[in-house]
């Protein structure tokens, strides 16, 4: 059973009265600061544009755990091409609106709608929402963009233009992230292009329990550097 929110009012239910498929809570409202509680406890928003605002918090959960990261010999390969250049924090509305606008094989409508776009980008300006460009000849091919807490990082959305370009920016944020200490990537759902890099489903248990002990840990905020 879902829960239904109070307006104006920063609450969620625990995280594990999630249903079967992840569904926990509906809301009116979306807001900068209900977004970081949602976040701090593994919950996030999606919903299409015409739709209330929808809460999940999946279980098992697919994360990547940055020391666990696995790149193919293809991909060694390929990365070593320097073919692709990347940023941090440099092209953030570029690479939202990106992941929004792309078309994907078999999606039809985008979950990130004017409302999700403008609190990410506030996020963004207060230091909590991160993206990585992907860069071919000083045109934008790929990205990622998602939201840092503690030592935990929560992927959001990616898009490519070329192969392998939005997985050439993941593997670069997960190796800086790596060596910044982060101890988890939420990937929230599971997909095939994050299993190749070693993305694993983990129990919702044990995934809220990483994030209870992440409270204590010190946020990277502001614009981050290669």
């Amino acid at each position: 059973m879902a829960f239904l929110l109070p307006d104006k009012v920063d609450y969620f239910p625990h995280p594990l009265l999630s249903d079967e498929d992840g569904f926990l809570a509906i809301s009116s409202d979306i807001s900068v600061s209900k977004v970081l509680l949602a976040y701090q406890f593994g919950i996030f928003p999606w919903y299409n544009q015409e739709d209330p605002i929808l809460w999940w918090f999946t279980n098992p959960r697919f994360v990547l755990f940055p020391d666990r990261l696995k790149i193919s010999k293809s991909m060694r390969s390929y990365l070593n091409q320097d073919k692709f250049q990347y940023t941090f924090d440099t092209a953030f509305t570029k690479v939202m609106q990106a992941c929004r606008h792309v078309k994907r094989k078999g999606q039809e409508d985008t979950w990130i709608t004017n409302r999700l776009e403008e609190v990410f980008t506030e996020l963004h300006n207060q230091g909590y929402a991160h993206s990585v460009e992907v860069w071919e000849n000083e045109k934008l091919i790929g990205g990622l963009y998602g939201i840092s807490l503690g030592k935990v990082f929560y992927g959001e959305s990616m898009f490519s233009l070329k192969s392998n370009a939005s997985k050439f920016g993941m593997i670069k944020l997960v190796q800086w992230l790596d060596k910044k200490g982060f101890e988890l990537i939420d990937c929230q759902q599971e997909t095939k292009h994050l299993a190749s890099l070693g993305a694993e489903l983990i129990d919702g248990n044990t995934f809220f329990n990483y994030l209870k002990s992440n409270i204590f840990n010190t946020t990277l905020k502001g614009k981050w550097q290669k």
